[in-house]
């Protein structure tokens, strides 16, 4: 009223001015950090993948194949181009998991500012690498995200350093928001996005952006079953610091949510979900095998939800948000091992067998009849208590499937073999 008749009071028109200067979530914030991104981050590209949840239109968007290998630049550089001069010339701090430091480095590498990273030190030596080949400083803190945080909060008050919060923060939620304005561009008929939850920023913007422009698109939050934080908070309407974390995607492992991350949640996110790391390793898995796409941990929770069940999806066209690809190459064999034993397609067998000559050339006909790979064999004779002439013979194979391991084991016990679970 006061600005339209043009009689602001002078108390009234310096409040005015701290309001207009404040940042906000709104959906024009959104669509300013899209144009401010031009050029710097990729419009990701959406593939059609519905053999990874069958009886659903499943889409998967591309995050992992963005700048930086995540999308964490988008929230990270659009931030940095809302700081004044004088911030700039102060430099910034961050503290991340990793992807968030690569972001945050990147963007301050291209606006000409000093960059200080805090990562907890057992993030994977890759993304250390990375954040330090865009010219920032690095500073590892023993312990998870939390902790890096806490430091990063004591090196700011310090040096003066600008914080860049990695998802508690109107502006970096906006960047992230950018993602789904591609995919209404991309995909205005789908149903359901299913976003992964770490600290909350990336599916604040999401659901945020989504909901404004399309409320009729369900929003469903994925976070780590070690890692529940969000999840935990939503349901007992209050936020709450886990004791501890513990998952392989280590990118989502955070303790505590934020403050403004849990109000967007609880009023934008349908439903929040967890997966196991089992799950999650499948996940990568079925992603590499099928769309020779590389995932790390974090980026592969949503497909997991899809994959398991945990969201009803039948007739649905989904979106899953691959968040990032920067997994640590030294625990992708593990993480190959875990899933193919989570899918079935790599299974240990223990038979018992009576020590005499034939019995291994019977097991293995009869494994090689229907299909199974032997990979492993170890032989060893009876333990104490058991039959003089006993012995047992553990196999590993390769299968297709949990119903071609049953068909297995049937075939092996109608023949007579005794299979020790």
């Amino acid at each position: 009223m006061y600005e339209m008749n043009g009689t602001l009071p002078k108390n009234a028109r310096t409040v005015y001015a701290l309001r207009k200067e404040k940042s906000m979530l709104t959906i024009d914030n959104v669509y300013r950090a899209s144009n401010a991104l031009k050029g710097v981050a990729r419009k990701t590209d959406v593939i059609y993948a519905p053999k990874l949840c069958p009886g659903t239109d499943l889409y998967l968007k591309t995050e992992n194949l963005q700048v930086t290998g995540s999308f964490k630049v988008r929230g990270a550089y659009y931030k940095m181009t809302r700081l004044s001069e004088e911030e700039k010339k102060r430099g910034v701090i961050a503290c991340s998991a990793g992807n968030h430091a690569q972001g945050v480095a990147l963007a301050a590498k291209k606006n000409g500012i000093k960059a200080v990273i805090c990562l907890p030190d057992g993030a994977p030596i890759s993304k250390v690498e990375a954040t330090k080949s865009y010219g920032a400083e690095v500073c590892l803190v023993e312990g998870v995200y939390d902790d890096a945080y806490q430091k990063a909060l004591s090196l700011r008050d310090e040096k003066g350093y600008t914080f860049i919060h990695p998802f508690d923060d109107e502006d970096v939620i906006a960047g992230q928001g950018t993602v789904a304005l591609e995919l209404i561009d991309q995909l205005p008929e789908m149903d359901a996005v299913l976003v992964p939850i770490g600290g909350g920023g990336f599916i604040s913007g999401i659901a945020y952006t989504i909901k404004t422009l399309n409320p009729h698109v369900k929003v469903y939050g994925v976070q780590a079953a070690g890692a529940p934080s969000m999840k935990n908070a939503v349901e007992k309407g209050e936020i709450e610091e886990l004791k501890a974390v513990s998952t392989i995607a280590d990118g989502i492992a955070v303790k505590k949510s934020g403050q403004l991350t849990f109000e967007l949640c609880q009023k934008y996110v349908d439903e929040i979900v967890t997966v196991t790391d089992d799950e999650i390793s499948a996940a990568i898995l079925a992603l590499m095998e099928q769309h020779k796409l590389v995932t790390e941990g974090a980026g592969a929770v949503a497909v997991a939800a899809a994959m398991f069940g945990k969201i009803d999806l039948k007739g649905k066209k989904a979106v899953c948000v691959l968040s990032g690809g920067n997994i640590d190459v030294t625990i992708l064999s593990r993480v190959i091992k875990r899933g193919l034993l989570m899918s079935g397609r790599n299974c240990q067998l223990m038979i018992e067998l009576m020590d005499k000559p034939g019995q291994l050339k019977n097991v293995s006909r009869i494994i090689a009849d229907l299909g199974g790979n032997v990979t492993s064999v170890h032989h060893e004779r009876a333990h104490e208590g058991s039959d003089v002439n006993g012995c047992y013979l553990r196999i590993v194979l390769e299968t297709r499937n949990y119903e071609h391991i049953a068909e297995i084991k049937k075939a092996l016990r109608d023949f007579g073999f005794k299979l020790i679970d």
